[in-house]
């Protein structure tokens, strides 16, 4: 599966089948479904990556980062931290 491609409207906010999230340039991947949650933002929501390379980023303003694909740089959107889930859970 691949995402963050937003030509085509967001599909996988509300999709919840098992498997991996990637990016919709080079295909790498970036999160699991296993790290996916339920969000009222518009996007999938994830508490982390696949694995620590899977995502570049730089800190916009405290408690937010810019996310970048870990190979390509395809823009991801933000990583908001300590905004997840439970506490302590980071929400990209």
């Amino acid at each position: 599966m691949s995402f963050c491609s937003f030509s085509r409207g967001e599909v996988f906010k509300d999709h919840f089948k098992s498997g991996l999230y990637a990016c919709a340039k080079c295909d790498h991947a970036l999160f699991s479904s296993r790290s996916k949650y339920d969000h009222s933002t518009p996007w999938p929501a994830f508490t982390e990556t696949v694995r620590e390379d899977s995502v570049a980023k730089h800190q916009e303003r405290p408690g937010a980062f810019k996310v970048l694909c870990g190979k390509c740089g395809n823009g991801l959107g933000h990583e908001f931290v300590n905004d997840g889930p439970s506490k302590g859970k980071s929400r990209f």
